[in-house]
């Protein structure tokens, strides 16, 4: 008889479970220090891909560091390419452009927006030759804030009212996002391959490329939420680097918690986090969900606080946070949100055509010690928030949002059937010309299995990225269910696309193995990961004739329809 709990032995000397984990990649690592724990350090870059590639040892070291910055910027530069080829077709008024592009147009001219006569008649005089614009000095009331038509102005006062004109901006900061995703996955995860593979991940998603191809207000959210996403992971890390400057060393001189310290030690003047508030000052200043992302990310950053005076020893973390952060956070992130959404206000402030700017003028009551125009903006609002969330208007590509992250019901922003010799068909029989805002499959229903990888990270092994992640996409993605019955669309989704790219990245990384794991399970994972990438890359080729409006065999289109809700 044998035990069955007895443990493997080899000859005389029993192998540990330590040993039988190993062979499935299990590294033993020694404890972190206190200042590694606040502040993990970036590995040291690797040489070896330049070392074969034939470069002298001090090259390959001063390549690998250059790397940081080359790997981004070249992922960045592929996106560029997809986004500005041929920016400028279909050369139409594509979807809501026919809003945004026009309101655009009036902030520039006027610094209102204004009236503009029926979208049926105006959009083709738009796209004469010679053209004709027929813009009112009427104010008009408008659904959002000003600020991502500003951000649309700058495109159309360089290049002027046209197609390219009014989509230059969403193009650039669609590219500039893919190198700020980048980047903010190096810091994230503390690999610049990994940073890397999440900037290309989101280069070849289908709907933030047919937005950042589109003149609408949801990409803007989405640069704004990560610029201040990434401001709020630089700010994490400074802070946590003065707290670790502020503990003592022992008299072996190593850092040790120490209560004082954490319980009572300032963290200084933080602008990372002034500059975050102004980035979500200016999300909310293009559509209102951008407010929700200031609330998750008050909340998130006052978390990170308390996780770093814990580590520091604060005896009383949560207490610690209350007294010493939780009024700068709030001064440096809602106060600086909120000024910053009275600036972009300043164009309707000066006017005096501006629809409500005088509605308060002469008026009376209790609140009439505040400044009118201040009034009239709030009253103003007032009706754009009764505007938007009674927005029941049936729509044919209308979705919930429960079928956003398996792209249920994608949106269909332009459709034309040319025949046979027309406009590059060449069939006998019709041809199609799509711009379809769908996400690339491959990437989105992978995602929905990284999501859940997270939520077992985060509530199991309390890993504070995934916990990041999971809030950034939260915030874009759960309010949404507030609104069932009100008239929404799947491509809202683009605003949490960098945080799906960002948990497919990370499970990525589970894949590959923590350093040190064996050759054989490096081997399998990478050769695992890199299979998804290229299948993700072969998805975003084969259904890029739909995402550019190019002309197709109708048969081809349709076989790209790979569920009936597409169509």
């Amino acid at each position: 008889m044998t035990d069955e709990n007895a443990p493997i032995t080899t000859g005389s000397q029993p192998v540990s479970w330590e040993r039988r984990l190993r062979d499935f990649g299990h590294v033993e690592r020694p404890h972190a220090s206190v200042h590694d724990r606040l502040v993990a350090p970036f590995p040291a870059p690797r040489t070896w891909i330049w070392r074969t590639l034939g470069l002298s040892p001090s090259s390959a070291v001063r390549a690998a560091h250059r790397s940081a910055w080359g790997g981004p910027v070249l992922v960045a530069l592929l996106a560029g390419l997809l986004r500005f080829w041929r920016l400028g077709s279909p050369r139409a008024v594509v979807f809501d452009e026919t809003y945004y592009a026009k309101d655009a147009w009036s902030l520039l001219r006027l610094g209102y927006e204004s009236d503009w006569p029926d979208r049926g008649t105006t959009d083709p005089q738009i796209l004469a030759d010679p053209q004709v614009v027929p813009l009112s000095g009427t104010g008009a009331f408008v659904a959002h804030p000003p600020t991502g038509k500003w951000v649309i102005a700058l495109g159309e006062w360089m290049f002027g009212l046209d197609p390219f004109g009014w989509r230059f901006m969403t193009a650039a900061l669609g590219t500039l996002s893919v190198l700020m995703l980048c980047r903010t996955g190096r810091r994230l995860f503390r690999s610049t391959l990994l940073g890397c593979v999440a900037g290309l991940l989101m280069a070849l998603d289908g709907l933030h490329y047919v937005m950042s191809r589109t003149a609408l207000l949801d990409l803007i959210v989405m640069f704004f939420v990560l610029t201040s996403f990434g401001c709020l992971l630089i700010d994490r890390d400074r802070t946590r680097a003065r707290l670790a400057g502020a503990l003592p060393p022992d008299e072996d001189g190593r850092i040790r918690p120490y209560g004082p310290v954490g319980d009572h030690a300032g963290t200084g003047v933080r602008p990372w986090r002034l500059a975050a508030g102004l980035f979500l000052g200016l999300a909310s200043s293009t559509k209102w969900n951008g407010l929700y992302y200031l609330a998750f990310f008050v909340l998130l950053s006052l978390l990170w606080d308390v996780g770093a005076r814990r580590v520091a020893g604060a005896y009383r973390p949560y207490r610690a946070v209350l007294r010493k952060d939780l009024g700068r956070s709030v001064l440096s992130l809602a106060l600086v949100a909120a000024v910053t959404y009275l600036v972009t206000w300043t164009g309707w402030f000066l006017s005096d055509d501006g629809y409500g700017r005088h509605w308060a003028d002469g008026r009376g009551g209790t609140w009439s010690w505040i400044p009118a125009p201040l009034r009239s903006l709030w009253h103003y609002e007032y009706g754009v928030y009764r505007f938007n969330v009674g927005l029941h208007t049936p729509h044919p590509y209308e979705s919930n949002p429960w079928s956003w992250l398996v792209l249920g019901r994608p949106v269909l922003f332009s459709y034309a059937s040319p025949r046979s010799g027309t406009e590059g068909c060449r069939t006998a029989g019709a041809c199609s010309q799509a711009v379809l805002a769908l996400g690339t499959p491959v990437l989105w229903w992978s995602a929905c299995c990284a999501l859940v990888y997270l939520l077992y990270r985060w509530a199991w092994r309390r890993d504070w990225r995934s916990g990041a992640i999971l809030c950034a996409a939260g915030a874009g993605y759960l309010p949404w269910f507030l609104y069932q019955d009100r008239t929404v669309f799947s491509f809202y989704a683009v605003v949490f696309v960098p945080y799906l790219c960002l948990a497919v990245t990370m499970a990525l990384g589970a894949l590959l193995g923590p350093p040190g794991v064996n050759r054989r399970r490096r081997a399998y994972g990478s050769i695992t990961a890199g299979v998804l990438v290229l299948l993700v890359a072969w998805n975003f080729v084969h259904l890029f004739p739909i995402y550019t409006g190019r002309t197709i065999p109708y048969a081809d289109w349709h076989a790209r329809m790979w569920l009936d809700t597409w169509i």
